[in-house]
């Protein structure tokens, strides 16, 4: 595995992160991507001051933004793009499914009214409910640096007190009493110092980026969901898609790393929603590989429209009508925390005293890094391979908060994890969760006065409508 846990140990694995080390060495900060003089450059606008800033306007961050301005907080969501919904809105990986019972996430699902499906407006509906919370919004502004105070006696770290924004207009410090990082890359985390990991254990590959993308001109009535699904279908030969999907890419009829490829409902029925480009040994940290991404995964759409067309049962007349703003990122930094949720927590369904996420039931989808399909479950049924379900399992609060930083806490896919993991937890509606209950936490924290570390986690559990039982005796349900 890479370690990148430090500037020093990533420049001599990275060469991105090197450039970045080289730069930083000619800044008077005291340490890469953090402010710890709270005054801000020549020509900058003032300070804006918050309760509760969150950074990044992904599911996680929604849910983050909402809950803390529920409590009451003053509290501001800031993205980088556009539009509010990450990579369900932007890279139109619209595919929310019910993988956890948290009673929070049932009900916040329940509020998105029928967008869940529908790219052009979710956004928008996410915006109506961040507003309708009492939260404020900022778009187009990035994460440049981090604003540091220095460690306090008995503190876990630095406290993490503010960001400062690049923004068209310049740079622009916000403080705030608690920061919750939803960037999914872990960016404020990420320029506070926070050990990380990235990839598996053995080589640090990433799991691969995509390129997602919407087709019109579908026969829906001769389609393979109205005939059962792709699961179910057979072909007159007898072989499944995976089959034929397997065996066009050995053909060279598909790029050599698309040996699947995944149709979804879209908003009508003559729509699909298409998962199947692959872009392998991408860093989604790393700007040149994002830009290879970006370029590689769009020319691979007309070598598999070809192929839809010419083997997908109702695609022969299908047509590209929406292609993304941004390729979709599955995996980067995973930070590491109070605790590190393990792949064995989850197949094993593992509780907690102090879960702040319960039920969750996502599979470990793990795509091939190094190759076509998954990565687990190759068979001759499943050529593509299957991935393995997990028992129901909890997320405890522990794997929010960072092992040496104060102020800050994580949601969503930066959360602490090991590979196998985050391979389940990565999904939007475990994203959500993670990131209701940091906005919870950040709330809860400043009401009880204390670090998000000290936190009694008891109020966030009954916010979220989790309820524990007062006299757990299972040791394997205690948290280390």
């Amino acid at each position: 595995m890479i370690d990148r846990s430090s500037p020093t140990r990533a420049a001599a694995t990275c060469p991105t992160c090197s450039i970045l080390f080289a730069l930083s060495k000619t800044r008077p900060n005291d340490r890469k991507g953090h402010i710890v003089v709270n005054s801000p450059p020549p020509g900058s606008k003032p300070p804006l001051r918050f309760e509760v800033i969150v950074c990044g306007g992904g599911p996680a961050g929604i849910c983050a933004a909402i809950t803390a301005a529920e409590t009451g907080r003053r509290t501001l969501l800031v993205e980088a793009a556009g539009r509010l919904g990450g990579t369900g809105v932007n890279a139109l990986v619209n595919q929310i499914r019910r993988w956890t019972d948290t009673s929070y996430v049932e009900r916040f699902l329940d509020r998105l009214d029928g967008f869940v499906d529908d790219s052009e407006f979710l956004d928008l509906r996410y915006a109506d409910l961040v507003q309708e919370a009492g939260a404020e919004i900022l778009l187009h502004a990035t994460v440049g640096e981090t604003v540091l105070r220095p460690v306090a006696q008995g503190s876990g770290g630095p406290t993490v007190a503010g960001v400062r924004l690049a923004t068209p207009s310049g740079p622009l410090t916000v403080e705030a009493e608690r920061v919750v990082d939803a960037s999914g890359d872990g960016v404020v985390a990420f320029l506070a110092g926070a050990a990380f990991d990235c990839g598996r254990p053995e080589d640090g590959l990433m799991q691969p980026a995509t390129i997602m993308f919407r087709v019109g001109g579908v026969d829906h009535p001769a389609t393979m969901e109205a005939r059962g699904g792709r699961g179910s279908y057979r072909f007159p030969d007898g072989s499944t898609w995976d089959q034929l999907t397997m065996a066009a890419c050995a053909r060279g009829e598909l790029p050599p790393n698309v040996g699947k490829v995944r149709t979804y409902p879209a908003e009508r029925r003559d729509e699909r929603y298409i998962n199947a480009t692959q872009i392998n040994h991408v860093d989604g940290t790393d700007p040149f590989d994002l830009t290879h991404a970006e370029l590689e995964g769009r020319r691979q759409v007309p070598v598999i429209m070809d192929f839809l067309r010419r083997y997908a049962p109702g695609f022969a007349d299908a047509y590209v009508s929406l292609m993304p703003a941004v390729v979709g990122i599955r995996e980067t930094r995973r930070f590491r925390g109070l605790y590190t949720l393990r792949r064995e927590d989850c197949l094993t369904g593992r509780r907690w005293d102090d879960a702040v996420v319960t039920g969750c039931r996502a599979p470990i989808d793990i795509h091939n890094p190094d190759g076509p399909g998954q990565v687990e479950g190759v068979s001759k049924e499943h050529p593509a391979g299957r991935d393995p379900a997990p028992q129901p399992y909890d997320i405890p609060y522990g794997c929010l908060v960072p092992e040496a930083l104060d102020g800050l806490l994580l949601a969503g896919r930066c959360i602490s994890g090991d590979h196998g993991a985050h391979a389940s937890y990565r999904w939007q509606s475990l994203c959500m969760a993670t990131g209701a209950a940091a906005g919870f936490a950040a709330a809860a924290s400043l009401d009880q006065n204390v670090q998000p570390r000290d936190l009694d986690i008891r109020p966030v559990q009954n916010a979220l409508g989790i309820v524990r039982p007062q006299d757990a005796s299972n040791a394997e349900g205690t948290q280390p």
